[in-house]
């Protein structure tokens, strides 16, 4: 129901109804609406991070667009549920801390699967990408509420941020296969 509609609409009673279960029994387990949106927040989150798995045998840019694609899916499909944790319940820190511990554990990861030549590297890398998964948000849930480009354009715009952002930080370029844009490439 978080998906199918804006937060203020769901009601405890409705999802009671929609579950087939008494408010009694729903509210023994939630007390209330925000207990259960972030229950349910966090199960996707889990959800989302087990879709997300990278392997080091695919390139990273296979694996950049790979982990694009199933957040752009999760993010269409819940549109509702994305909004709601970004912009009604952005500052509850519940639902933050959720968004907090996903973002971390992606940039984990990749940090897992890039070329750090030293701890230094690996600071300034962990940096960027904490930075740009918070790009990736914020992009994607503009684009949700307002769609101003398409889907394989918020994708790409994603994909190529990271890319250029790590390309001075790495000795060993992250993406050889996908050619730089110089300064006065036309666009």
């Amino acid at each position: 129901m978080f998906a199918e509609r804006p937060y203020a609409e769901v009601t405890m009673e409705g999802v009671a109804e929609r579950a087939g279960v008494s408010r009694a029994l729903l509210y023994r387990h939630f007390p209330g609406k925000h207990a259960l949106f972030a229950a349910v927040y966090q199960q996707a989150a889990d959800r989302l991070l087990a879709e997300t798995l990278l392997d080091p045998g695919r390139s990273l840019v296979e694996q950049l667009v790979q982990g694009m694609e199933v957040h752009l899916d999760y993010f269409v499909a819940n549109r509702n549920a994305v909004l709601a944790a970004n912009r009604v319940l952005a500052g509850d820190p519940v639902v933050q801390t959720i968004m907090t511990n996903e973002l971390d554990a992606l940039r984990t990861r990749l940090l897992g699967v890039l070329p750090l030549a030293d701890d230094t590297t690996r600071e300034a890398v962990s940096g960027v990408l904490k930075s740009w998964l918070v790009f990736v948000r914020v992009l994607c849930v503009d684009w949700l509420a307002e769609e101003t480009c398409t889907r394989a354009q918020v994708r790409d715009i994603c994909v190529g941020a990271v890319l250029g952002a790590l390309r001075p930080l790495l000795a060993e370029d992250p993406a050889p296969d996908r050619p730089r844009r110089s300064a006065g490439a036309e666009r």
